[in-house]
């Protein structure tokens, strides 16, 4: 590969909107499957926090800030439907992902329109 062939390949950024899906589907899976529920609370924190980061750094702080309280509002929302309103527990945990990594790659993940096109 050449130099200019190189420089002509973009690379696509990872879509934080899979850090999302996956620390709510993935935290809410170790643990039930582990019984160990704050093994299942790191996951979330931690894909929650890597996905924050990437936010700061595509929409900056004001975007991070309200994907962060998204992300905690679905987490606690699953909960609510669940205790709350007797939903089975996965399909509560499957609509909050879909919501909120929806909403996620909306704001953080779609490609832009470059600026006077």
């Amino acid at each position: 590969m050449s130099a200019s062939t190189l420089n002509r390949t973009r690379v696509r950024p990872f879509p934080s909107s899979v850090l999302v899906a996956a620390g709510l589907v993935v935290g809410f899976a170790v643990a039930q499957g582990t019984g160990i529920r704050a093994l299942g609370g790191a996951i979330l924190i931690g894909t929650g926090l890597a996905a924050a980061r990437l936010w700061v750094g595509r929409r900056g702080w004001a975007a991070a800030i309200g994907l962060g309280l998204l992300y905690l509002a679905a987490f606690v929302l699953s909960h609510v439907l669940t205790l709350g309103l007797g939903v089975p527990a996965w399909a509560s945990v499957a609509v909050v992902t879909l919501v909120s990594a929806g909403v996620t790659w909306a704001v953080a993940d779609r490609p832009r329109e470059p600026r006077g096109a």
